[in-house]
């Protein structure tokens, strides 16, 4: 049986898309699994610690990774919380804070911190009548 150039055109037009996508997921999983290996990791030793901040009844929620010292830039006042946690010798219930005055307000927040610290694992919660009071506590640590 004969095939028709029209059927044949298609034929062409599916090996070559096959093929073109075969070619683009190796290379693709080639650039994946071949990526600097110490792109995203952590330093041996200091996993760093994830610290998240939520709302009343966990509304709302924001987090961000620590690294001592932030490589990545991701914390906003990475010096001064790294500083602080330095001075606590990584007891978050003895971090310096930044003293001040707070209304009573009751608007609640948890504080976390989950990870490691200086080899050392952390899982630390704590929550707050409001955003000044964790502040006053904790200092630059959940200013982000």
């Amino acid at each position: 049986m004969p095939v028709s150039p029209r059927r044949r055109s298609l034929r062409t037009t599916l090996t070559v898309g096959v093929s073109a996508l075969a070619a683009l997921s190796s290379a693709l999983l080639g650039t994946l699994s071949a990526g600097p290996a110490h792109a995203d990791e952590l330093p041996a030793g200091d996993q760093g610690l994830l610290l998240t901040v939520s709302g009343a009844g966990n509304t709302w929620s924001r987090g961000v990774r620590l690294n001592c010292p932030d490589v990545h830039g991701r914390h906003p006042y990475a010096a001064a919380a790294c500083d602080a946690l330095t001075w606590a010798r990584g007891n978050l219930d003895a971090l310096p804070g930044h003293p001040q005055a707070c209304t009573r307000e009751y608007d609640p927040m948890t504080a976390t911190a989950i990870g490691t610290w200086r080899g050392v694992p952390v899982n630390w919660h704590k929550d707050f009548p409001n955003a000044c009071t964790m502040d006053a506590a904790t200092g630059p640590l959940f200013r982000f």
